[in-house]
């Protein structure tokens, strides 16, 4: 919802265009809002919403979505610099093989001069097969299982990955609040002196964080759920709005989250 305009129900083509100008290789792009930029530009071209289940149609639209959403980010990526789509599903994460056959392709593209756009395979993976998936590989796991439930979650197991330096996660909000009604309540640090004391204050936060902003939002408490891995290994995480650059967010000139040992 960052990329979407919610007071004319468009994308937010400015958004798109500032953040795309900053990307450069180096970086890794993860971005959420196929479906819906989907859905709107369904509605614009029909006049009318898809009908159907809502599994057909979280697909249908997100395939309408993935187009517009590379084809926008092309448009202003800086021309130097080729663009890559990925597309992931948890057997990426979850099968040794294909975990580091997606770390080497994501590796690879900064000596290419490559960014890579990476995105949940909507269109491709149905709840129920991803439940029944999940539920073979649970017999035979040695080890934590990733589900890839949002793009939050994916952001953060990419970032465990390739061990980035920052995680940025950009919302349409300045951060975690303590209280989300009041704009003065924004918590600017969630740190702690070893991984144990960070995690703690992290699940401290979590209790702050009730509800989510639309359907199919999973809300700030799974964001935080979600930061928990890569803040652990060394990743800064960082919470801020997408409304300002990622410039400003990185050095800290404007409102955000910083998660991190300290």
């Amino acid at each position: 919802m960052a990329l979407v305009n919610r007071a004319y129900n468009d994308v937010d083509y400015n958004i798109i265009a500032r953040l795309s100008r900053e990307l450069r290789p180096g970086m890794i792009w993860v971005t959420s809002g196929a479906t819906e930029i989907g859905r709107l530009d369904y509605i614009k071209r029909n006049g009318r919403e898809l009908t159907g289940s809502d599994e057909e149609i979280k697909t249908d639209y997100a395939a309408q979505g993935q187009s517009i959403l590379m084809q926008s980010y092309r448009q202003f990526v800086d021309s130097r610099f080729s663009l890559r789509q990925i597309l992931v599903e948890h057997q990426h994460f979850n099968d040794k093989l294909k975990r580091e056959h997606l770390k080497k392709l994501l590796m690879r593209c900064p000596v290419q001069n490559a960014i890579p756009v990476v995105n949940y395979n909507d269109p491709l993976s149905y709840e129920e097969n991803v439940k029944n998936e999940i539920a073979a590989l649970s017999k035979n796991a040695d080890g934590p299982l990733v589900y890839l439930l949002d793009n939050d979650e994916t952001a953060a197991q990419i970032a465990c990955l390739v061990k980035s330096e920052y995680l940025m996660i950009l919302t349409g909000v300045d951060g975690i609040y303590v209280d989300k009604d009041d704009p003065n309540s924004l918590v600017k640090e969630i740190s702690g002196k070893d991984v144990y004391e960070l995690v703690q204050n992290i699940e401290r936060c979590q209790e702050f964080c009730v509800g989510t902003s639309r359907k199919g939002a999973n809300g700030a408490r799974a964001k935080l759920e979600y930061m928990k891995q890569p803040a652990a290994n060394g990743t800064t995480v960082i919470i801020a709005n997408s409304k300002y650059r990622i410039s400003e967010i990185l050095t800290g000139g404007v409102p955000r989250t910083v998660i991190a040992v300290r």
